[in-house]
């Protein structure tokens, strides 16, 4: 039986909560900068979830306005094929930011998000 005057915005579940927590840090990912899945997850609290930050972002509406486009495979790779409707979107969108890619990589270390270095 559902509890009474539980507020809609509380995450019920366990999945809810990362969910909410990827697309709280993702959310945070600055125009211009990337970030890999596994950094993503990483900054998210959720320890070791590459794949699983794949999959979640793989499934998002798409009109979302999450930067979904700044998320990178390991080493600045971009994981979507050429030539695919979304691959070409991110490429598109991360040129568009000033983000340069080379043989379908984005140099990490001068695009690369690092929020401990902005804080503080």
């Amino acid at each position: 039986m559902p509890t009474v005057n539980q507020p809609a915005d509380i995450p019920q579940s366990l999945a809810e909560m990362r969910r909410t927590s990827l697309y709280l840090t993702l959310a945070q990912v600055p125009e211009g900068c990337v970030v890999s899945y596994g950094e993503l997850a990483h900054l998210a609290g959720l320890g070791r979830a590459a794949r699983w930050v794949g999959r979640t972002l793989s499934q998002l509406p798409d009109d979302t306005r999450l930067p979904w486009h700044r998320v990178l495979g390991a080493g600045g790779r971009i994981s979507l094929p050429v030539g695919s409707a979304s691959g070409d979107e991110q490429r598109a969108r991360l040129r568009s930011e000033g983000v340069s890619i080379l043989n379908n990589r984005v140099d990490i270390q001068r695009h690369g998000w690092r929020p401990v270095e902005h804080s503080g």
